[in-house]
C-alpha cells in the first residue's frame, strides 16, 4: 500500500490530504445536519481513513461543526490537527459578514476553545478579513491570544500577498486558505509565495463547488473527484486540500487521490 503523501502543518508533519466540515451543517450551511448521528460517524470513518487535519469554522451553523467534532473526536489523537476559524457573523441561510472587532474575535476563540473543549486550538484562523477595521487589529488581537497560550497556529483566509505581508510583520502565519482549485487558478501568486515563506496553502472549495464535473473543460474525459485532488496534490507540495462531503461514498473516492483507501 502506497504511502499518503504528507507535509508540515501548524508543526505537525501530517497526510496532505483533509477534511472540510462545511457540509456537516444544515442547508446554507445553517443549522444542524439532517442526521448529526450520521455526520459522527462520518468523521469518525475519516479519521480511521487516516484522516489527520479536519478544517471548521465557529461559522459553519453556526455552533454546529464545531460541536459535532467534539461528539466524534474526543478527545483528540495527538496527531490530529484541528483548524477552526472565526471573524464572521451569520443572519440566515447562505448570509454571512465579516465582524473583525477585536473583542468579537476574543469572543470567538474563546468559544471555539468552549465547543471544541480544548485549552490551545491547533490552527486558527481569521476567516475573513473586516474591511472596516484595520488589518493590524484583528491580527494583533489574535497574536495576542497566541502568546496567551490559546491559539497554537495562525492562518489567514482570503487574503492577498499585501496583507499577507502586513500580518507577518505581526506574527508568524502557519496556513492560508484561498479558493483554488483545477477552475479556478486566481491565487497563483499567493501559493508561490506561501511557498517561498514556507507557508502551508490550504485551498477551500477544492473541487470548484461541484463544477468541475458539469464544467465543458473536462467533459471529453471522465471527471471525478479523484482527479482533482490529484492535481492539487500535485500542484504544489505546499497544499493542503480540505474536500468535504456528507456522504461516505464520497469520502472514500476523495481519500483515494492520494492511493491509500
Amino acid at each position: 500500500m502506497t504511502k499518503p503523501r504528507t507535509g508540515l502543518l501548524a508543526g505537525k508533519q501530517v497526510r496532505r490530504l483533509g477534511f472540510g466540515t462545511m457540509r456537516l451543517t444544515g442547508p446554507g450551511i445553517w443549522g444542524p445536519p439532517a442526521s448529526e448521528a450520521e455526520a459522527v460517524h462520518l468523521l469518525r470513518k475519516a479519521v480511521e481513513l487516516g484522516v489527520q487535519h479536519i478544517d471548521t469554522a465557529d461559522a459553519y451553523g453556526p455552533n454546529v461543526a464545531e460541536g459535532i467534532i467534539r461528539k466524534a473526536l474526543y478527545p483528540y489523537a495527538d496527531e490530529l490537527i484541528i483548524a477552526t476559524k472565526g471573524g464572521f457573523t451569520r443572519q440566515g441561510p447562505g448570509k454571512w459578514a465579516p465582524c473583525g472587532f477585536p473583542a468579537y474575535l476574543r469572543q470567538c476563540v474563546e468559544m471555539s476553545l468552549r465547543h471544541l473543549n480544548v485549552e490551545a486550538i491547533d490552527l486558527y484562523y481569521l476567516h475573513r478579513v473586516d474591511p472596516n477595521i484595520p488589518l493590524a487589529d484583528q491580527v494583533g488581537e489574535l497574536e495576542r491570544m497566541r502568546q496567551e497560550g490559546k491559539i497554537k497556529s495562525l492562518g489567514l483566509s482570503k487574503v492577498d500577498i499585501p496583507q499577507l505581508a502586513q500580518a507577518m510583520a505581526i506574527t508568524p502565519i502557519a496556513a492560508v486558505q484561498n479558493q483554488f482549485s483545477i477552475l479556478d487558478h486566481q491565487s497563483e501568486d499567493v501559493i508561490r509565495w506561501c511557498e517561498h515563506n514556507k507557508i502551508a496553502f490550504v485551498p477551500y472549495t477544492p473541487l470548484s463547488a461541484g463544477k468541475y464535473f458539469a464544467t465543458s473543460q473536462v467533459q471529453q474525459a471522465p471527471a471525478s473527484a479523484n482527479d482533482a485532488l490529484k492535481w492539487l496534490l500535485d500542484y504544489s507540495p505546499i497544499m493542503f486540500p480540505i474536500p468535504g462531503t456528507s456522504r461516505f461514498e464520497h469520502l472514500e473516492e476523495n481519500l483515494r487521490s492520494d492511493n491509500v483507501c
